[in-house]
């Protein structure tokens, strides 16, 4: 009898042990929840059915359904970050729409306007008129958070409303080809449709990231989610809270990884800086004296180590300021300054324009997921490219397929297809035809929108 009460007591001190652990062992949310859920909105937006050309079928993190009387919904997240009501998304759960309306945490609803958007980076700023006095977030130090800290998502999946989830930073600065600046936030809270542009939040309550994109073979999340760092989207709501849009610095400058085999032939380190490609003619590295072929050690006090790297830091100077870079030239350290200009506009895409089926553009994008466009005088003017430069100018890409999932975008310029020239519609038909015939992807040879690296790249045909 005395050893059964000892068992009881033994079992009794285990079950107390481990009933303190999930109580002192694991953080409770709630009291963070109660303060944050008032400063995150449920948005809404209403796309006319005459206005959708381009097919958009892929899963992501947008719930999208089809109303017949009103068009295209969807669903999406966003947080207050002013008493004014000024609200921060993600660029795609706006764009294109002609009603935005907006649902605080105590279910009022209310239209919004928009005051600016950046493809780019998938930010966008819209602007309500406060109801009341309205919470708003305060931003973090992304760069500060480290993998396995404790992240906490609130936003609207499926269009439920409200919800709040927990996880870790599972890794920081991934890329993941959905834009030129990508440097996301992985997370393993849970990341649904409906939740794009509600905010990552750190055990503080301060704002770390904009949810904005999940990887899944169902639609649904699987455990990995991207967040945008705050640290990236204050310096663009910034802009587009002053004037609407966002001004980048550009020195017309080209650039590919370095290999380790022109590593070893430079005398330099595997990784080590990035490599000139190609110069805007009569760009500022040009007139800088910066050659193809010189290595990019560093930038400022930045190491250079990657091309997205260079690009974003670039991309944040503003026109009139000087890029301080070290390149390694004939086997020796030079030290050069390029004044920074501000990044000519690509044309914008016309993702409304009506394609004709039977037509070459139309083909082409039933197969490809691509609108392609002969590039004209006008356009290298607009873009600011080489007087020289042949292909076809991409005015869109089509959402879930093979093109779109490789990364390209609109501003892409196609310079070859199965390494063979494309300067007009025609011959990309028959190279497209050729590689249907073959059954084999269509290789492209891709110079990306800020013109600063060309990539080769496989598409796969549609059935």
């Amino acid at each position: 009898m005395k050893q059964i009460r000892l068992w009881i007591i033994l079992f009794s001190g285990l079950f107390f042990s481990l009933s303190a652990n999930a109580q002192y062992g694991f953080p409770s949310f709630a009291d963070l929840s109660e303060k944050l859920i008032p400063t995150v909105v449920n948005i809404s937006t209403i796309q006319q059915p005459d206005q959708i050309n381009i097919p958009a079928d892929a899963d992501n993190d947008t719930e999208e359904y089809y109303d017949p009387l009103e068009g295209r919904v969807a669903l999406g997240s966003g947080f207050i970050i002013s008493e004014e009501g000024y609200i921060i998304t993600n660029y795609h759960v706006i764009e294109n729409a002609e009603v935005i309306n907006v649902v605080l945490f105590d279910n009022t609803e209310i239209e919004a306007d928009i005051i600016g958007g950046d493809e780019k980076t998938d930010v966008a700023l819209i602007k309500i008129d406060p109801p009341f006095e309205l919470d708003k977030v305060t931003f973090g130090d992304s760069d500060a958070i480290r993998v396995g800290d404790w992240v906490l998502s609130i936003g609207n999946p499926f269009g439920l409303g409200g919800s709040v989830s927990a996880g870790i930073v599972s890794a920081k600065s991934r890329d993941i080809a959905a834009g030129p600046y990508d440097n996301f936030i992985q997370t393993d809270a849970a990341i649904n449709q409906g939740s794009s542009g509600g905010p990552l939040f750190n055990t503080k309550g301060e704002v770390v990231g904009i949810n904005s994109a999940l990887f899944s073979t169902s639609g649904n999340n699987m455990g990995v989610g991207f967040a945008i760092p705050i640290n990236t989207v204050s310096w663009i709501v910034k802009q587009l809270e002053q004037s609407g849009e966002v001004k980048r610095g550009w020195i017309g400058v080209r650039v590919k990884p370095n290999s380790k085999e022109m590593a070893r032939s430079l005398n330099l380190k595997d990784s080590q800086g990035i490599i000139v490609s190609g110069l805007t003619e009569n760009g500022p590295a040009a007139k800088a004296g910066l050659q193809a072929g010189d290595v990019i050690i560093s930038l400022g006090e930045h190491e250079i180590n990657t091309c997205k790297e260079f690009s974003r830091l670039i991309a944040e100077m503003p026109a009139g300021s000087e890029a301080q870079l070290v390149i390694w030239r004939n086997q020796e350290i030079e030290a050069i300054s390029i004044k920074v200009e501000n990044m000519p506009k690509s044309p914008k895409a016309a993702p409304r324009e009506k394609i004709k089926p039977e037509s070459e553009q139309g083909l082409i994008l039933q197969k490809t997921g691509l609108v392609l466009t002969e590039i004209t005088p006008e356009i290298i003017n607009n873009m600011n490219l080489a007087p020289t430069t042949m292909g076809l100018l991409v005015k869109g890409v089509e959402l879930g397929s093979d093109a779109d999932r490789q990364g390209l975008k609109r501003g892409d310029i196609i310079i070859k297809m199965n390494i063979k020239d494309c300067v007009t519609l025609k011959a990309a038909l028959s190279h497209i035809q050729e590689s249907e015939k073959a059954r084999k992807p269509l290789h492209l040879m891709v110079q990306n929108a800020e013109q600063d690296e060309v990539n080769v790249i496989q598409v796969k045909l549609k059935e």
